[in-house]
């Protein structure tokens, strides 16, 4: 068996701000991150390919011959075949490589194009940018509900529960649901290991908690959407992704969107997700420094890692906030928050450093995972490449 990489392909400035801590291969775009599908998929645990100043938490591993997968790929069950029998050259759609096989000199290089490479005949799904997330989430689900449960049989659904519709209910080991309405008309509803549906909620599938996930009571939950482990949701969810250890506790809408690791949703927080005229949203495109279209009629907000926003926050349609930002205050944020950024509609300062990671350090903890001095560099190295956009 190949060693297994899974490299950015070029995606690390367009999936930001989500890429800036992480490789694109962990985030998650489905139940799992990309990285633990491919786990799944190989039998065997993959690596990443990514920019410098995230290797040294997130270590590549070559061999003699190594598969590296493009990282950005939403798989189905034909290009998952169609990569597995790759055995030497690459795997193209439409002048993107899909997968190569190389050597280990060759890995920096996978996707540059040399005219050889195999056209794969079937349709690709590729996440080029954060919303590409929350739009193709509902496929995934699907998807990695199949890989998840395949051979085994959920636990019981409590009969204090409603359950609607024919598409599959499982719940894993420890979950406890009760006095909810639970309706897979339109898509598999997976709940996870250690899991907790409080009484009253009513969720829409395809829907997807990890483990350790709560839906607080009466929290609504409009399908597809996807909690990460250990996250924490209330009031009304629409076709959100959250990554791992965020809270939104109380009430308030969030819908079309995408949370990052160790943010923080105030009570009463709202986005928009449609503009009053119903025109196309555009985003802030980290690649071009410019806002960009993204062909969406519903598109909400993309939140990095160990950000946080105060009660009562209004967020516009197609809002992009950075990583450790604090919003807070009555009005509007501008649509793109710089990282490191402290304040809101009535202007920021800067979110100094020190203070960021003192707060890093607690939120983690209190998970029992240790901030260590390899995440304390990454923080400090985004601080130094955003500065340009805090004098804007």
């Amino acid at each position: 068996m190949m060693n297994i990489i899974l490299a950015d392909a070029g995606k690390h400035n367009k999936m930001k701000p989500l890429s800036w801590t992480r490789p694109v291969a962990e985030i998650r775009t489905g139940i799992l991150t990309t990285k633990e599908r491919w786990d799944m998929l190989f039998g065997q645990k993959c690596t990443c390919l990514t920019e410098k100043f995230l290797q040294e938490k997130y270590p590549v591993k070559t061999s003699k011959k190594n598969l590296v997968i493009n990282a950005g790929i939403l798989p189905d069950e034909n290009l998952v075949q169609a990569i597995k029998n790759l055995t030497s050259g690459a795997l193209a759609k439409n002048g993107e490589i899909l997968a190569r096989v190389c050597s280990d000199n060759e890995v920096e290089g996978f996707a540059r194009r040399t005219g050889s490479e195999a056209e794969y005949s079937g349709d690709v799904l590729i996440a080029n940018y954060p919303w590409d997330i929350f739009t193709h989430v509902g496929d995934m689900i699907q998807f990695d509900f199949e890989l998840l449960t395949a051979g085994r049989k959920s636990c019981p659904l409590p009969e204090t529960n409603i359950h609607i519709g024919n598409n599959p209910l499982f719940i894993e080991e420890g979950a406890v649901v009760e006095a909810s309405v639970l309706n897979t008309t339109n898509g598999p509803i997976y709940i996870g290991k250690n899991t907790e549906i409080m009484e009253s909620c009513s969720v829409r599938g395809p829907f997807a908690m990890n483990e350790h996930a709560v839906l607080k009571m009466g929290t609504k939950v409009y399908g597809p959407t996807s909690l990460g482990p250990w996250v924490k949701t209330g009031g009304e969810l629409n076709n959100v992704v959250f990554q791992s250890y965020s809270n939104k506790a109380h009430d308030g809408f969030l819908g079309n969107a995408v949370i990052g690791e160790w943010c923080n949703i105030g009570a009463d927080t709202n986005n928009s997700n449609l503009k009053n005229n119903y025109a196309k949203v555009k985003m802030w495109d980290y690649e071009t420094g410019h806002f960009m279209k993204t062909g969406l009629q519903f598109c909400g907000m993309i939140m990095g890692d160990h950000s946080k926003c105060g009660i009562n926050t209004m967020f516009n349609t197609g809002t992009v906030i950075g990583v450790s930002c604090n919003l807070f205050g009555q009005g509007f944020p501008r649509n793109f928050v710089p990282s490191f950024s402290w304040g809101g509609a009535g202007g920021y300062t800067e979110y100094k450093l020190h203070k960021s990671l003192e707060v890093a350090k607690i939120v983690m903890t209190r998970r029992n995972i240790e901030h260590t001095d390899t995440d304390k560099r990454i923080l400090e190295y985004i601080y130094t490449q955003t500065r340009h956009y805090r004098k804007v």
